[in-house]
């Protein structure tokens, strides 16, 4: 028994570190490209009315009476010449949002602004159903997105809409960045993990021509491409993933703006942020059971290219491997104890604590380059940021199960709360209450218990004088607690 459990963990660390060495390429490509692709940036400026395309922006939404307007004007003030620029409302909504969107949208249409109210007769398909119904009434010849926490700056069209001028390209991502990154520790943590791959993956992907993926949001597509690759498709709960890999397979080209930042809203509550953790871990999943053996078998896509696209559909099984090497690091510690002659086995585990560099560097560029007057508090963030993502394995490594079985679930988007500033409040969303599974559940009770048993670990490892896991068992059992107690006061204020 002892041998099956040092294997099993010795297998998590050293597919974890696999994957690890995966992501150390992506930040050498982001530091080696970084000057050249900047500089080759600076060069789109905006075109002349007269040189510029037809646009069509797509705002679906539904049930969002706390952001609706605020979209509405983000998206109204843009610059670009009016009479290239449609707007759809494409609205699913069944509360008063739709009454919100209505005055919103006369508003502007008495301003000259060709804005539409799209209704759908019902909500199949959920986002990529509205989206697809929008496509087939747009004028534009090209499609920019924006989900309904977005605030996109007035130059946004004018900055990526040139990239196009290229036949080739079919997408063009901006960055996410951040409206209410300072409100809690909780959206503090969320953005530290966002900017790394805002940063690092995507820009990374981008400079060696690896596969990489839309957003969802904050982007453009050119309007042929999406036809091209088969339209978009719910299927999967990623469907901005799944069509950015079939564009890419019939060879179009992506863009991605690392220098264009578009303003977002953080989920303030832990069943929000696990919401929408379960759609992004389990869409991802889903994905790759459906695309892998595509990508893969495809004649025209270079050796390397199919190697990253491979770690990249795969990403969020991490969770599974950090959820199994947590579980069995207390009994591998219990081995450790009884069986100090297998000092071997030990240092060979050991070695693969390298992943701990390797992260630093990944999550640290990106704090660096964005809040370097606080650069010394990469450490303090790392380690929160850590345990946070330790304490919601459980939950995200069942979404990863779910996706690669098959097991099918509704489209579940994340509340939205137009919270920005220390001190807004958020309680009584009536959203939380609506959309959302019961914030303490078994699932919720699980993590709490986890919490626990991570403080036998640590108990363990101080009365047998074995401090090799101290500090990973104190970084478990505090991050299962963490999301364990955001978990129950969040539903005391959803309540």
């Amino acid at each position: 028994m002892e041998t099956v459990i040092l294997v099993a963990y010795g297998l998590a660390l050293a597919l974890l570190f696999t994957y690890n060495l995966h992501q150390v390429s992506l930040i050498y490509s982001y530091i080696v490209h970084k000057k050249r692709r900047d500089a080759y940036f600076r060069n789109f400026a905006a075109r002349p009315d007269e040189q510029l395309p037809v646009v069509t922006i797509q705002l679906p939404i539904y049930n969002e009476l706390y952001v609706a307007e605020r979209l509405i004007d983000a998206v109204c003030s843009l610059r670009y010449p009016a009479s290239k620029l449609e707007i759809q409302m494409l609205d699913d909504s069944t509360d008063e949002t739709v009454e919100i969107i209505a005055r919103k949208v006369a508003e502007y249409q008495q301003k000259g602004i060709d804005i539409k109210h799209i209704r759908r007769p019902d909500r199949k398909g959920f986002k990529a159903g509205a989206l697809a119904y929008g496509l087939e009434r747009a004028r534009g010849q090209f499609i920019s997105i924006f989900d309904a926490d977005f605030m996109p700056e007035p130059e946004f069209l004018l900055k990526t809409i040139p990239h196009f001028e290229d036949p080739k390209v079919g997408i063009v991502q901006t960055r996410w960045t951040h409206l209410n990154q300072d409100y809690s520790v909780l959206t503090k943590l969320q953005a530290f993990g966002l900017n790394a791959h805002f940063f690092i993956e995507q820009s990374g992907r981008n400079a060696e021509g690896y596969f990489m993926n839309f957003n969802g949001t904050a982007g453009v597509w050119r309007k042929t491409a999406i036809l091209d690759a088969g339209g978009w498709s719910s299927d999967t709960l990623t469907e901005d993933l799944d069509l950015s890999y079939r564009a890419q397979l019939r060879g179009w080209k992506f863009v991605y703006r690392e220098d264009i930042g578009s303003p977002a809203e953080l989920p303030v509550a832990m069943n929000a942020l696990k919401s929408q953790q379960y759609r992004w871990m389990k869409g991802a999943a889903e994905c790759a059971r459906k695309l892998m053996t595509r990508v893969l078998t495809a004649p025209h896509v270079p050796f390397r290219v199919k190697v990253h696209a491979f770690f990249h559909l795969l990403s969020s099984s991490t969770f599974v491997l950090v959820l199994a090497m947590a579980v069995l690091s207390v009994p591998v510690l219990f081995v450790r104890i009884t069986h100090p002659e297998l000092t071997t086995a030990f240092y060979l585990i050991s070695f693969f604590q390298l992943n701990l560099l390797i992260l630093i560097l990944f999550y640290g560029i990106p704090f660096w380059l964005e809040r370097r007057n606080e650069v010394g508090k990469i450490g303090y963030y790392f380690l929160m940021y850590s345990c946070l993502m330790m304490g919601l394995s459980l939950h995200n490594g069942l979404a990863v199960i779910e996706g690669f079985i098959g097991r099918k679930t509704p489209f579940i988007r994340t509340p939205k709360f137009n919270v920005r500033a220390v001190g807004d409040r958020w309680s009584g969303n009536k959203y939380m209450l609506l959309d959302l599974s019961p914030a303490i559940n078994w699932l919720t009770v699980t993590e709490g218990i986890l919490s626990l048993y991570f403080l036998t670990g640590v108990a363990m490892g101080l009365y047998f004088g074995q401090y090799n896991m101290l500090v990973f068992h104190c970084m478990l059992a505090f991050g299962f607690g963490m999301v364990f107690w955001y978990s129950v006061s969040h539903a005391r204020l959803q309540a």
